[in-house]
């Protein structure tokens, strides 16, 4: 555990930072709720870190900052000489599908918005070296204490990160009104009574003759009215 005496040089911990540390725990959690498997035991995050072992931290920055505290912290790592200390910096992210304009599209989207990984052995030297990377606002935890994450958290972060199906983002909901861009029903308008994302299919209710018919669509046939 870093010695809080020595850390006189290092900005101090304000009452924001550690509001931010707790909407990354939160947002962690409900990581480890989507897998029936994950460990119930929070009490091994309790467990004593060893000075020198190496350990998952989680610092904070600003949304949209990521790549660019990665950047910078792989830089300082190189020139100080730290590769011995800090092995790994990794921005959790996963590809989605994002279907707009009639346009299917892959993009790569961050898990935890403002929150960045580093695998460290923690000490006062490697402790101060990240947390005054340009563009790390502090580290996950209890004041000055950064909290290393427990294995079945990385774990599950890292399992979303290598998922081999990306997620399918669609910009409409149930209930909501959209137009059909393609096929038989071309430029009818309906409601979307179900989506199915793992088919990539929504059925919409569409008026045919008078009469409510539901239409099953690809994704890409449908947009917002």
């Amino acid at each position: 555990m870093v010695d809080k005496k020595k850390k006189k040089s290092a900005p101090q911990t304000d009452e924001t930072e550690n509001v931010t540390s707790l909407e990354a725990e939160e947002k962690i959690e409900e990581l480890n709720q989507e897998d029936e498997s994950a460990v119930e035991d929070s009490t091994s995050s309790d467990d004593e870190q060893s000075e020198g072992e190496a350990h998952w931290y989680v610092i904070h920055c600003y949304s949209g900052y990521e790549n660019k505290v990665r950047h910078n912290l792989e830089q300082r790592i190189e020139t100080m000489g730290m590769k011995d200390m800090i092995f790994d910096v990794v921005i959790p992210t996963q590809e989605e599908i994002e279907v707009k304009d009639g346009k299917r599209r892959t993009v790569e989207r961050h898990v935890f918005p403002g929150y960045v990984l580093v695998n460290m052995a923690l000490t006062e030297e490697s402790w101060y070296v990240v947390r005054n990377t340009p563009g790390v606002t502090g580290f996950v935890g209890m004041g000055n204490d950064p909290t290393a994450l427990r294995a079945e958290e990385v774990s599950q972060i890292l399992k979303r990160m290598e998922a081999e199906a990306p997620l399918v983002k669609v910009s409409f909901k149930v209930n909501e009104r959209v137009r059909i861009v393609d096929g038989p029903f071309n430029d009818f308008r309906g409601t979307v009574a179900e989506i199915d994302v793992e088919r990539t299919k929504v059925r919409v209710m569409v008026n045919f003759f008078g009469r409510e018919t539901p239409v099953e669509l690809d994704f890409l046939q449908v947009e917002k009215a």
